[in-house]
Formats: structure tokens, sequence, C-alpha cells
């Protein structure tokens, strides 16, 4: 099936809500978040365990399906600068952060989406997911000795309509 819409895990926001997870996703204090870029040979799913929604777990496994590049595009991601929630608009909350970069040398092909992940908690799982964001081009993105950049929607990152 692979990409075809882009998801909040569930059991992260019922981690968050229910105190079970201690992500600090706004502030002086903010975690380190990251966006690792993935090919089409997977098949992401925002219903899955806490655990399988981690980096380097389940479909989320780096070996084979992660598109990186060492000093460009790292293995495992690149930080996510200037993570913040914004109330600005009213009825709405929303998670967002700066646009996100490779090197100017990157070499990246069939790159169909991202997986969104806290890379600073341990508990109750390292690397829990936050959200997975295809990037809706059935044929994926490719970039030769150039920059790749992940241009997060003007709506952030996450955002909800109360």
């Amino acid at each position: 099936m692979a990409w075809s819409n882009s998801k909040l895990f569930r059991q992260t926001l019922a981690d968050i809500l229910g105190n079970a997870a201690a992500i600090d996703m706004s502030g002086a204090s903010v975690d380190t978040f990251k966006a690792a870029l993935y090919d089409n040979d997977i098949t992401p799913d925002n219903d899955v365990s806490a655990a399988n929604t981690a980096y380097n777990a389940g479909q989320w496994a780096s070996a084979g399906n992660e598109v990186f590049e060492a000093a460009q595009w790292a293995q495992g991601g690149v930080a996510l600068a200037s993570p913040a929630i914004n109330v600005s608009v009213a009825d709405v909350v929303y998670w967002d952060a700066t646009d996100t970069a490779s090197g100017s040398a990157f070499d990246g092909a069939a790159i169909f989406g991202c997986l969104v992940y806290d890379d600073t908690i341990a508990s109750p799982i390292a690397d829990q997911g936050i959200c997975y964001l295809y990037f809706g081009n059935a044929s994926g993105y490719s970039v030769v000795n150039g920059t790749f950049t992940v241009v997060w929607h003007a709506n952030g990152i996450i955002r909800f309509t109360l």
C-alpha cells in the first residue's frame, strides 16, 4: 500500500495527554525533534503501538528504507529548528518549525515522506514518533548534488481546530 497520507500517531497523542510521555514541544527547554526521510518501501500506520512509532523500529527501521547521506541529511534525520506551539489563531492550536534543509550537496532518490520524532525522551519509548508526513508525490522526490528542503505546511506540522 505504501505512503498515502500524513498522520499523527494515535498512541503518541494518548501518551502526551495521559502524561506517560513528557514531550516538551515548545519553550525554553524544548526537546530535540528530528525528521528522517524514507522511501516507498514502507506502509506508515498511525494506529501502531508506541514502540512501533519510534525511529529505527518497526516500519521506521533505517536499514534499506531510510534515505540519508553523511554530512548532508544525516542517518537518523535532521533536527527541526525552532519548534513551537502557536495559538495565535482563534480556535486553533498548531505545532510548527522552521523549514528543514539538507546540506548543499545532497544526493537522495525516491523520497516519499518523513518521520518526525522526539530524539530527547527515553520513556516510555526512546525516539518516539510524533507523526509521519507524506510529501504527496506518487513518484517521490529526488535531488542530485543539491539541497533538499522539507517545507512545513503554512498550517503547521500538526494542527488542531477546536
